[in-house]
């Protein structure tokens, strides 16, 4: 593995976790969720298991601050669960959320550990979901006074701020394909919400602005399109999957648009006045977030639009099924510097894999996983070399989590948790990690 000596002076190394994977959404007064009442319906998760308890972080957390520490991390990227702070979504304030976010990010400093907070990464209040959650225009306002109302608590002691995690996973997979809650299958839904997560990114980069908060960043989740063959139809529908996942967003941020096949597909599903909110989802940032981990293999399929469906490529996999390629990696971070960005910097945000991790003896032997983090580390230095202005890179995730619809068997982490016990076992990947990052 390359170590930090192999990357430039001040490159930013870090661990990525999210609130309601991690924390226990049942404990601290936090209000109920879209993500408690898709488990809660029968088929959606894995034995119908929730993030009530997950990996009781909320108690926990100067264990796990510790740990990063202890690494050699230099920043975490985490989250904040909007329904821990404003549990109706709106209105009253949870003080004791806040304060939990407060000693936490206090926690970070005094550890020596750059705070990059997500101000949503998938727990939509239930109240809000009531009202049309992401299909709702007024979405976006709810989001922005509730970015506002965390970061007045916050946002003095923010290294970085992230609105929205993975837009295409918000509206898309959630909204159409219906693999995360709300669980919606429906076309008109999905095109609706896919503008109005954008919306709310701009509004709520705009609200913070206007606070003076700097260092504000867009993630969006990255994944790369292989035609299944040299035939036009296949290599079109790589182009579909292409736009619809990876360009949709990112020209919406840059470009002030959308792909023109895009716009073709779903215009007629598209909220009435689309075409005027691209200068408030335009608006300005300071960084983008690129989350990569894999390829697919895209063929042509009878039926509607998208008439895609994936194959089965032949690479080693990882336990989500997902091909191991960090050549997409490169060629992303190579795309978004030439196509989009320019000279904006670029931090990867999200990358790693799930394994079927077992402690035994008192340790875990992930070697596949130190093996597929030194590929991507490889990919990493090659971007830094081709001149992309790439400042960091954070490993997904530092520790074992619910991993959403699969529950608690995908196993992501650094740091391997018994859900039974909630013990913590940093696995042999972190410890290769904290030699490699050592200064």
């Amino acid at each position: 593995m390359l170590k930090r000596s192999d990357f430039p002076k001040g490159f930013v190394f870090g661990a990525s976790t999210a609130a309601y994977q991690i924390e226990g959404h049942s404990f601290g007064g936090a209000g109920p969720t879209h993500w408690d009442d898709f488990a809660a319906t029968p088929g959606n998760v894995v034995r119908a298991e929730d993030g009530a308890i997950a990996c009781d972080h909320y108690h926990r957390w100067q264990e796990d601050l510790d740990l990063i520490r202890d690494a050699n991390f230099d920043a975490y990227r985490f989250s904040a669960s909007w329904a821990r702070v404003l549990p109706e979504g709106r209105g009253t304030v949870n003080a004791e959320g806040l304060d939990f976010y407060d000693k936490l990010v206090d926690g970070m400093l005094e550890r020596g550990i750059k705070p990059m907070l997500t101000l949503y990464h998938w727990e939509l209040p239930s109240a809000l979901a009531d009202l049309g959650g992401w299909r709702n225009r007024d979405v976006a306002s709810w989001f922005a006074d509730y970015a506002e109302v965390l970061m007045q608590r916050l946002g003095d002691r923010i290294w970085k701020t992230a609105t929205i995690n993975e837009l295409w996973c918000v509206s898309f997979l959630s909204h159409f394909l219906g693999h995360h809650a709300p669980g919606v299958r429906d076309i008109r839904a999905a095109a609706r919400a896919m503008h109005h997560v954008m919306l709310a990114h701009g509004t709520a980069t705009d609200a913070l602005r206007a606070m003076g908060i700097g260092e504000i960043g867009a993630v969006c989740n990255f994944t790369y399109a292989q035609p299944a063959s040299d035939r036009p139809e296949d290599i079109e529908a790589a182009a579909i999957f292409d736009d619809y996942y990876n360009n949709f967003f990112i020209s919406g941020f840059f470009r002030k648009q959308y792909p023109e096949r895009i716009v073709t597909a779903l215009e007629k599903h598209l909220p009435d006045g689309w075409q005027n909110d691209f200068d408030v989802i335009g608006t300005p940032v300071d960084w983008l977030g690129v989350n990569y981990y894999t390829r697919e293999i895209i063929q042509a399929a009878p039926g509607p639009w998208p008439a895609v469906i994936s194959i089965e490529g032949p690479l080693p996999k990882t336990q989500m099924g997902w091909e191991i390629y960090p050549e997409g990696l490169l060629h992303f971070l190579r795309r978004c510097h030439s196509d989009f960005t320019g000279d904006l910097p670029l931090y990867i945000t999200e990358n790693g894999m799930a394994n079927p991790d077992l402690v035994i003896d008192g340790a875990v032997d992930d070697r596949v996983r130190i093996d597929y983090l030194a590929r991507h580390f490889e990919a990493t230095r090659q971007a830094v070399h081709d001149g992309v202005p790439l400042e960091g890179y954070f490993v997904w995730s530092l520790m074992d989590n619910y991993e959403w619809a699969f529950g608690y068997e995908k196993r992501f982490g650094l740091i391997h948790v018994d859900f039974d016990t909630l013990q913590r076992t940093p696995k042999a990947s972190y410890l290769a990690l904290k030699d490699a990052l050592e200064s």
